[in-house]
């Protein structure tokens, strides 16, 4: 009877503990029987009616929208697009991103900068770190005998300036041809051993602060090097900012994490996968951090609908072309321009027998074939023969065609501008009041039908799939403690 008492009273425990969280965090609706929760909704709707938007929507507007969206996923997820290769890939790439960075703990990223420190300093050694000055003159490996006399007698000169007591900076300025130092003077950043030419860093290190070279001559030219600052490497603890900070910028963290993937997929001796444990670190900080939970799910959702939209809508609408010209035909009053337009090409050639030449080619022809026709007539190769612009204008899209076809006066035509290779200006092409087909419209025309397409969609979805909506919990969203 006792074990019966304490088995009876551990599940009432828990199941008042699984009570309390259901009531903390309540189920505002369910689609396809698959519940949403009140904290995945406000997430949603906190995400999208934040600040900075424009047309912010009531909790009951954006009901429909999200509503709609988990209808197209929930299509999705019935034709099993997430099974897909590519969804597979680009979902992992987007989750990695969130979770790598937090595999790698604040004190892995110290220890590699105390490493990096550590191994900095050994390079650096006795010797420090110095911070030179210098005045260079090129000379090519290659130069003559006579060319090497020239320099050399050059940077003599150089040299018996400054012990005549000439500002070494100014001088560096005027003379050095390392550009990247003579516009400050001829100042380098600091030097640690190893870094530089052996030439340069032989005299360089021999220097004391203030201490000016004779000229010599290393495998770029001969140089003048006066000493600034000489110094040891600081403690750690005063670099351990700035080297942290440079590691973090080189993704020493997506490096740790690696580095620790890659020891536990070898420790389970082939029981895991990269992904399996790319995934499991995902429910792990899923199950701790709500805003990281719907994140993935929306990485998750967000590519499936996608998919699903490109399938159904987008490509079904652009790809079509009967179904565009069939919309077109159905619902031509709606295309109705308020000005003529000009269908046709403004044309700039350099001989009044290109004017003939150009109509001629394309008089006979479908209007979608002018572009080529004209390019592979006039200008085949390098060479450009005509310049065309092509298109449906109205008054102002084009100055040839405003002034030659609207007659608009010349200062209207702002954009005119006479260009001296081709300077005979013409046009041909017609006037029309609406668009001939869909193709004059074809943009138009398409968003039009993606428009009805999605509509018809989503009335379709919320025939074939069941929405419970909880309006008591709907009334609680952001107004809870």
């Amino acid at each position: 009877m006792k074990k019966f008492a304490i088995t009876l009273s551990l599940f009432a425990a828990i199941l008042s503990q699984q009570t309390l969280a259901q009531s903390s965090d309540p189920t505002i609706m369910t689609i396809n029987g698959v519940p949403v929760s009140r904290s995945e909704f406000e997430y949603s709707y906190n995400k999208n009616n934040g600040e900075g938007v424009m047309d912010k929507l009531s909790v009951d507007e954006y009901v429909t929208l999200f509503v709609n969206y988990k209808l197209k996923v929930a299509a999705a997820l019935d034709a099993k697009l997430d099974t897909l290769s590519s969804f597979r890939q680009e979902y992992a790439m987007y989750r990695d991103q969130q979770v790598k960075p937090t595999m790698a703990t604040d004190a892995e990223v110290l220890a590699e900068a105390r490493q990096m420190y550590e191994r900095t300093k050994a390079m650096i050694g006795s010797r420090g770190l110095i911070r030179p000055a210098h005045i260079l003159l090129k000379l090519s490996t290659k130069a003559t005998a006579q060319q090497q006399d020239k320099i050399k007698q050059r940077i003599d000169s150089v040299y018996s300036a400054l012990q005549a007591g000439a500002d070494f900076a100014e001088l560096a300025k005027k003379v050095s041809e390392d550009g990247g130092s003579a516009v400050r003077g001829g100042e380098l950043p600091w030097i640690a051993p190893t870094q530089t030419l052996k030439e340069f860093e032989d005299v360089a290190y021999a220097l004391s602060p203030g201490e000016m070279s004779k000229p010599f001559l290393s495998p770029v030219g001969y140089h003048i090097v006066l000493m600034k600052e000489r110094k040891q490497l600081e403690p750690f603890d005063s670099l351990k900012q700035t080297i942290v900070a440079s590691l973090e910028r080189r993704g020493i963290r997506n490096d740790i994490a690696e580095m620790k993937l890659r020891r536990k997929v070898t420790e389970s001796a082939g029981k895991l996968t990269a992904e399996q444990v790319m995934q499991q670190q995902s429910d792990s900080l899923a199950a701790t951090d709500n805003e990281l939970k719907y994140l993935f799910q929306e990485y998750h959702d967000g590519l499936l609908l996608y998919e699903i939209s490109s399938r159904e809508v987008w490509d079904k609408a652009s790809q079509d072309e009967t179904a565009l010209k069939a919309w077109f035909d159905t619902h031509k009053k709606n295309y109705a321009w308020k000005e003529p337009r000009y269908k046709g090409i403004a044309y700039h050639v350099k001989t009044k027998a290109d004017v003939k030449a150009v109509k001629k080619c394309v008089k006979r022809l479908p209007f979608d074939q002018w572009a080529e026709a004209l390019r592979t007539t006039f200008n085949p190769d390098s060479v450009i023969r005509i310049r065309v612009e092509k298109g449906i204008f109205k008054p102002g899209d084009n100055a040839t065609i405003d002034r030659l076809v609207f007659k608009l006066p010349e200062s209207a035509a702002a954009n005119h501008a006479s260009n001296t290779s081709y300077p005979i200006d013409a046009v041909f092409g017609k006037k029309v009041k609406r668009p001939d087909d869909y193709t004059d419209v074809r943009q138009q025309v398409v968003e039009d039908l993606q428009d009805y397409l999605e509509k018809e969609w989503v009335e379709d979805l919320r025939r074939r799939y069941q929405v419970e909506i909880n309006k008591e919990i709907l009334k609680t969203v952001n107004k809870h403690l």
